[in-house]
């Protein structure tokens, strides 16, 4: 009997997952075996030292990268066997993005960012979808700075731009990589609460790859990477506990951080 990625209660998940780069002797293998999967409507980060493989699962779960072997699953399609253009509408359509350069179009105002999405797939919003659409400006705090462009928003308000295109087309699950790198503490604390309630209030799914454990600490799982390969899978931690967690897999796998 086959039992489907959403009645597993998942979001994405990947089995038996390999991914290697290069060639003989200079062959990496940045994962091994990897059976992982992200619950609907969880906020999961990913942890690990440089070198654990955590930015590649993150890449192979969201179709930006192929794997070496194994397979992946948006939802329930499986998306390891599809052609460069089917993985390009189904990430537009299902996947949402938040990185660490907040990579928006610096000649656009915020609301064109916003609907960025809409417009790559040749549309408009739907009236649901403009709702919900207007919910996420206001919960952000974004209504008085949808006219300004990138340039003119200070840090914070450029990835909370970046969380509202994120979430508009209301994805599958949403990849947020190092969301807070460039932010001061106080701005990156905000924008990892209103990523948790995204999770906690509109039933998102969030998968955040960190090497921070205070940013962690906001995740209600937590998954360590060393050496290609989940070393430890935990419910909420606070971020002194995962700061030790990160040196003891770095120990065990003789990764350096």
């Amino acid at each position: 009997m086959h039992i489907s990625t959403s009645e597993l209660g998942l979001a994405a998940r990947v089995q038996h997952l390999d991914k290697s780069f290069g060639d003989g002797g200079s062959r990496v293998r940045a994962l091994e075996g990897v059976t992982f999967g992200i619950r609907r409507g969880e906020f999961t980060a990913i942890m690990g030292p440089s070198g654990s493989g955590k930015s590649t699962l993150m890449h192979v779960m969201a179709g930006l990268d192929a794997p070496t072997a194994g397979r992946v699953w948006i939802g329930d399609t499986e998306i390891s066997g599809l052609s460069d253009l089917e993985l390009t509408v189904l990430r537009r359509r299902r996947v949402g993005f938040v990185f660490q350069s907040f990579n928006l179009v610096p000649t656009v105002d915020a609301i064109g960012n916003i609907l960025l999405p809409f417009e790559l797939d040749g549309r408009s919003p739907s009236q649901a979808e403009r709702s919900r659409i207007d919910d996420l400006v206001a919960s952000l705090g974004l209504a008085p700075r949808l006219r300004h462009r990138p340039h003119e928003l200070s840090g914070g308000q450029q990835q909370r731009v970046a969380i509202a295109r994120a979430l508009a087309t209301a994805p599958d699950l949403v990849f947020a990589d190092e969301p807070t790198g460039n932010l001061d503490s106080r701005t990156g604390r905000e924008v990892l609460a209103l990523l948790a309630a995204a999770s906690r209030e509109r039933g998102q799914s969030i998968a955040m790859v960190t090497h921070d454990p205070i940013a962690a600490s906001h995740a209600d799982r937590v998954v360590f990477l060393g050496d290609g390969r989940i070393v430890a899978d935990r419910p909420r931690m606070a971020a002194d506990e995962i700061a030790a967690a990160m040196l003891a897999a770095e120990a065990d796998t003789g990764v350096a951080a």
